[in-house]
């Protein structure tokens, strides 16, 4: 029993997807890749394409990848994940188990097998600009934000969050349709807080969903590098979220 299709978003300079479409491939009924301005050298026998003449933004092309599906789930997947046997069944099976359950994401790890946090409270105004600006060098964000970062729950049962790291997802598509999918101008970064954000709103839960494990060879570019074009995006996205969602803007 499946229900699940999959997809993955690979742009030309992304990591090699074969581990993850391969992982992903016995566990789903269908398996998409959204080629986003170019397709990858080589792609295992049975995935589907939908191709891009140029790189679209990433919630454009989630939901490009959502459309090209039609299974009651769906799961978006970082081409530097793999999906340990499994894992998407203990997702679906929770999700279904849990009707107002609008996305559920696993336990991420990092290649060496060690605890990889994904669960996050929704930003404040005051944190948000020490992550994303030199303050970040004397301020520490990483060890005076613990209650942003959730580094202290790690929780062995499903439990609930206010949203959860992107790399790898289940989306009910009944949540989806109803929130209208991604926003389209969020160009990288900041989606699936939209997304997370949105669906609080309307009614649908973020679960959390530690026994089902998924790989993720997290690189972390902004949190090591600044002043990159990756920076200028994800200030955009703070930028749009806010203008979005004002309310947030008392959450000092």
């Amino acid at each position: 029993m499946k229900g699940v299709d999959a997809l993955v978003v690979w742009t030309p300079g992304d990591e090699d997807a074969t581990g993850a479409l391969e992982s992903l491939l016995p566990q789903v009924d269908t398996l998409v890749l959204v080629a986003n301005g170019g397709r990858p050298e080589a792609v295992p026998e049975g995935v589907r394409f939908v191709d891009n003449d140029r790189p679209l933004g990433i919630g454009t092309n989630i939901n490009k990848g959502i459309a090209a599906t039609s299974a009651p789930f769906v799961v978006t997947a970082n081409p530097d994940t793999v999906a340990t046997e499994g894992s998407i069944e203990t997702l679906r099976a929770f999700a279904e188990s849990h009707p107002r359950c609008g996305i559920a994401a696993p336990q991420l790890r990092f290649p060496d097998g060690t605890w990889q946090p994904s669960r996050r409270s929704f930003p404040t105004v005051s944190g948000t600009i020490v992550r994303r600006t030199p303050l970040r060098a004397w301020l520490k964000p990483q060890e005076r934000q613990r209650s942003h970062y959730l580094f202290d729950e790690r929780p062995t049962k499903p439990t609930q969050a206010d949203w959860i790291v992107s790399a790898f997802l289940l989306l009910r598509r009944e949540a989806m349709n109803e929130l209208g999918g991604y926003d389209p101008g969020f160009r990288l970064y900041g989606d699936e807080i939209d997304l997370a954000y949105r669906a609080r709103k309307a009614g649908w839960d973020r679960w959390y969903v530690p026994d089902a494990i998924v790989i993720h060879d997290h690189q972390a570019v902004t949190d090591h590098r600044f002043l990159t074009r990756r920076t200028l995006w994800h200030w955009r996205s703070i930028l749009r979220f806010v203008r979005k969602h004002p309310e947030r803007l008392r959450a000092l």
